[in-house]
Formats: structure tokens, sequence, C-alpha cells
């Protein structure tokens, strides 16, 4: 059962449990797509009805952000841990590679989807890329074309959110055989080795929010979106207990 905040859906599973669900999808010839939540998304959302149509017509909305995991505790949710984005495409690759599915790379600079598929098969022996675009193609036809006669099953695009999300929405129908999309944002930047994630220790206490603040202050702006968000939730909470002892 998905849990639901501000009306944004956020799937509970895990990395493990994701995977898996995608093993049986891809096995029954199902689609599936996969899109990263966080505080900002989720108050982006209420003011755009778009966005949240975006999120909520995903297969998988991972809770990729400290803030859901806090607000799936304050409501006793079953939420126990993030899965990122970055996470999320790495475990993809791992999948990819052990159970031989060729993945597509879109998006980014081209020097940067050109290192980042460097990095993915020294990373994972075996993976098969079965082709790459950088983010700067306008011939959007002869791209899905491309991507179609690839032989690509699951496919990265790292167009900035939600302009990736809406590219994935227009033309899944027509990538008949991509089984698996995921909109990565700046993932390329990561496995390129161009952008450096924040320490372990920081990933692993959920504070890399504040890591990314500490190296960009301006990030700030942003970051005023979480405890906005714990308030609506806790708000919207308070309201449904006390319409709840009023029927």
């Amino acid at each position: 059962m998905k849990e639901s905040y501000l009306g944004v859906n956020v799937s509970p599973l895990t990395y493990e449990g994701i995977i898996e669900e995608i093993r049986a999808r891809m096995l029954s010839r199902e689609q599936s797509t996969i899109i990263a939540v966080n505080p900002e998304k989720v108050m982006t959302a209420q003011k755009d009805p778009q966005v949240r149509e975006l999120i909520n017509g995903a297969t998988f909305q991972i809770a990729d952000g400290v803030g859901i995991l806090l607000a799936s505790k304050l409501k006793k949710g079953s939420i126990t841990s993030r899965v990122t984005g970055v996470d999320m495409m790495a475990r993809l690759l791992k999948f990819a590679a052990e159970d031989h599915h060729p993945i597509y790379l879109y998006g980014a600079k081209k020097e940067v989807v050109e290192q980042a598929a460097v990095k993915i098969i020294e990373q994972n022996p075996g993976i098969e890329i079965a082709g790459l675009t950088d983010g700067y193609e306008q011939d959007e036809e002869a791209l899905v074309q491309r991507i179609q006669e690839s032989g690509a099953e699951i496919l990265f695009v790292a167009l900035g959110s939600p302009k990736q999300e809406l590219w994935i929405r227009r033309n899944m129908d027509r990538l008949e055989n991509v089984l698996v999309f995921q909109g990565v944002g700046g993932s390329f930047d990561v496995f390129s080795g161009n952008v450096k994630r924040a320490p372990s220790l920081f990933r692993k206490t959920g504070t890399e929010w504040f890591y990314r603040l500490c190296s960009d202050p301006k990030r700030i702006k942003r970051q005023v979106n979480l405890p906005r968000f714990l308030v609506k939730v806790l708000v919207a909470d308070k309201k449904n207990e006390l319409n709840g002892k009023e029927e």
C-alpha cells in the first residue's frame, strides 16, 4: 500500500523490493516508471496539478528525501529508509548487468554522458549499453526511433524534473521495447565523477541535505521546503483526525 502526503503518493518499498517487482513486471512485459519524491516536489505539487499527476501516475514513487522518511515516522507509516534516485539507478545498473538487460543513457552534456558510460561499464562488468544520447538532441522523433531500435530495456533520462518525466510520459507508448524508465536528474554527473556525493556518514544518517547546503549555501531557499512540508503534513493529519471524530 502506498502512503500519501498532501495528495502525493510514495511507495514504501526498499531497493530490493522495487527490483523484485520490476523483475516480475519485466517477465510479464509490463512497463514501469520510477520517480523520486522529496518535500520540494511535494510542495511544488501543491501548486502544480501537472506535477502531482506525473508523480502519482508513476509505477514507483521512491522516498528520495529525509523529509519523506520523517513524515512517515510522524504518521506511523511503513517507510523505514530512503530510496534515493542515484542509488536506485545504481541498483538498476547492477540488476541490468546480472540479468542481461541492455540500457540506454539519455541526457546531460555529451562529455558527461560519455564519461558516465565509461564509469558504468567499469563498475558493472558485463553490462550492455545499447546507446547513449546527450540532452541537446533536437530531433525527438529520431531519438525515439533510435532508442526503440537499440534493443534497450532500461532507459535513464537525465533532463531535470519535471522535463524528464514529461518526456517519458510523452514517449513511453512508442518505446515498446523499453520496460523500465527512470528520470535521474543530475545522476550522470555523479556517475561520471564530475560531481562528488556526500561522504557515506552523511548519506547513512540522512543528513546529505546538510552537506549539500554547506557546500552550496544558495540551496537554503530550497531547504526551507523541509520544515514547511512537515508542518503541512502534521496540520493535514490533525484535520483528518478532527474530521474523523466529528463523523
